[in-house]
């Protein structure tokens, strides 16, 4: 992945974090930034569903979504070879299950959408570089 890419891709990440986090964060510290972003939207998601509040529910669930849509466009399928591949596919699978979430007013939904982005936070955490000594 590009610094550009993911720069671009942290443009979705929006109210979690603040400008600063972003512009000082490195790429592969922006994608984790994403990744936070996006598990904080789909539990706002999940309490707003709890509560009845369709409107929140709905805003939370469409800011989840272009988050991850961020997180596609900040793939490199040329660099990334197969694991790219696999996230994009991911990727699409989440959004969708976050449409029907939504759609079905189904926390179930959310609740596998939260587990299989935090496997994708955990493995991207383990990877983290290590800072210059």
């Amino acid at each position: 992945m590009t610094y550009a890419k993911a720069y671009s891709a942290a443009q979705e990440y929006g109210a979690v974090g603040t400008e600063a986090a972003v512009a000082e964060a490195n790429p592969h510290h922006l994608i984790l930034l994403l990744l936070e972003g996006v598990l904080v939207r789909i539990a706002s998601a999940r309490e707003h569903m709890q509560r009845g509040d369709v409107a929140r529910k709905g805003e939370c669930i469409g800011q989840a979504i272009a988050i991850v849509d961020g997180l596609r466009a900040s793939l490199d399928a040329e660099a990334g070879g197969d694991i790219a591949s696999n996230l994009d596919d991911l990727y699409v699978y989440v959004s969708y299950r976050l449409v029907e979430a939504n759609l079905k007013n189904d926390a179930a939904r959310l609740d596998e959408v939260t587990r299989l982005l935090g496997e994708i936070k955990a493995a991207w955490v383990s990877i983290a570089p290590n800072p210059a000594p």
